[in-house]
């Protein structure tokens, strides 16, 4: 019996959007000749090739909660194509790293405008901050690797990160004019919502167990069994989307590190409380240290709180942790906007992500028709997106620049074994939350 990990109930995305449809989970048994196991951004953009390259064709997708109810729908909400671990990967892989998100970035763009998905598609930049000194060190290392990746960018020093974000508590920052941000919870519901009409989504459907069946001549290898409790798929070809809860299913447990990640919304901000703030109206801060907070201004005039990263083997967060990791945000906000300390937050959530040791991300055939992408190490909308469309290419022979670019990467490296590989990874996390110290 497998034993998923459970998000928890708070994420903000999700709640300030209006309720889904009731959910439509899998019952009885079903044949199709491709299923894929999670619906975020990844399982959708499977589901979606899969669906254009072979028409008419039907695709089952199941997922244990609901639409965008993981990782997809709890980001912070950057579509980002260069991060500190591709920054710090070989030249030549940072350069084909770099060509599949921003593939990953156009598939998004084009689905966003071809689909009218109202889903807060900004395209005013971001910065990269800086605070303290461990931030301004950082900071200092980003011109070379934007000028090796061609990206845009400008320096701001206080005053002007100040009159951009409403906020003196930065030093200096890089401005990124072509940085996007999103309501990462309404992408994915549309998403979803535009997708073929061949795609079946089945929510609250969470895997029991897979099982291979016994080759046969009618089916080659013989396919798998996907039991969800309720309902049991039959399927000649299995997709694994579900990047940080993979290992859970059995797969990737040498490769893939989970991490979990906080984050805080207000609520509404009065339109004296904007008054207050200043700057821009909509904007976006990733930290130059990745231990440091991210935080936003969203369209609809909330403030987002990141930080706190946490290691468990477990299947959910405890309470305590996400009540303690609420705490380290109302001091990050109050520490930014004094005048906003009094703000309530009106959700704090936990989310699950999966990184590697390299830093590189998963992808390919596990075994023979068993495929899966995973492992994004805290930057999935643009890289998962990709991955997705292109594993379906993978698994049905369409081969494209993109696709020999994600191949060609090197594979996650090995964790240690347990009880290693636990001892680290609170170690490691550990450390980063400390390192952030007083600039969270």
């Amino acid at each position: 019996m497998i034993r998923q990990p459970r998000d928890d109930p708070h994420a903000g995305w999700i709640a300030v959007l209006p309720p889904p449809a009731p959910a439509r989970p899998l019952a009885g048994e079903m044949r199709v000749e491709a299923a894929v196991v999670g619906a975020g951004l990844t399982g959708l953009a499977i589901a979606r090739r899969l669906a254009e390259l072979r028409p008419g064709e039907p695709v089952a997708v199941v997922e244990a909660q609901r639409t965008g109810a993981g990782a997809s729908g709890r980001n912070a909400g950057f579509v980002v194509d260069i991060t500190d671990f591709a920054a710090a990967m070989a030249p030549a892989d940072r350069d084909r790293y770099l060509r599949v998100a921003r593939f990953g970035i156009r598939c998004l763009q084009e689905l966003v405008a071809a689909h009218a998905i109202d889903c807060d598609w900004h395209t005013g930049g971001c910065l990269r901050a800086a605070a303290g000194e461990q931030g301004l060190r950082a900071l200092a290392r980003w011109p070379a690797w934007l000028d090796a990746a061609g990206a845009r960018y400008d320096h701001l020093d206080a005053a002007a990160v100040a009159a951009f974000t409403g906020s003196r508590f930065y030093r200096a920052a890089l401005h990124l004019p072509d940085g996007i941000t999103v309501q990462p919870a309404a992408l994915v519901r549309g998403l979803a919502r535009s997708l073929p009409p061949a795609v079946t989504v089945y929510e609250d459907s969470p895997v029991r167990s897979i099982r291979r069946l016994p080759a046969g001549a009618d089916r080659g290898s013989g396919g798998f069994r996907v039991e969800t409790g309720a309902g049991t798929l039959l399927c000649r070809r299995l997709f694994l989307a579900t990047n940080g809860y993979t290992p859970a299913l059995g797969f990737l447990r040498r490769r893939a590190s989970p991490r979990w990640s906080f984050g805080s919304l207000t609520r509404q901000l009065s339109e004296g409380e904007q008054a207050a703030l200043g700057g821009q109206r909509q904007w976006g801060v990733l930290p130059a240290d990745p231990a440091g907070s991210t935080v936003r201004r969203t369209r609809d005039q909330r403030l987002l709180i990141r930080n706190t990263f946490h290691y468990t083997a477990a299947p959910a967060v405890p309470a305590r942790v996400r009540e303690a990791a609420a705490g380290r945000h109302r001091r990050a906000l109050a520490a930014r906007f004094p005048a906003l300390a009094g703000v309530p937050f009106e959700h704090t959530w936990s989310g699950l992500f999966s990184t590697s040791a390299n830093g590189q991300p998963f992808f390919g055939e596990i075994e023979p028709d068993l495929f899966s992408a995973a492992i994004y190490n805290f930057a999935g909308l643009a890289m998962g997106t990709a991955a997705g469309r292109l594993l379906a290419d993978l698994a049905l022979g369409a081969d494209s620049p993109p696709l020999a670019d994600l191949r060609q990467l090197p594979p996650p490296s090995r964790l240690p074994p347990e009880p290693l590989r636990g001892l680290d990874g609170r170690l490691t996390v550990a450390r980063k939350n400390r390192q952030a110290g007083a600039y969270l």
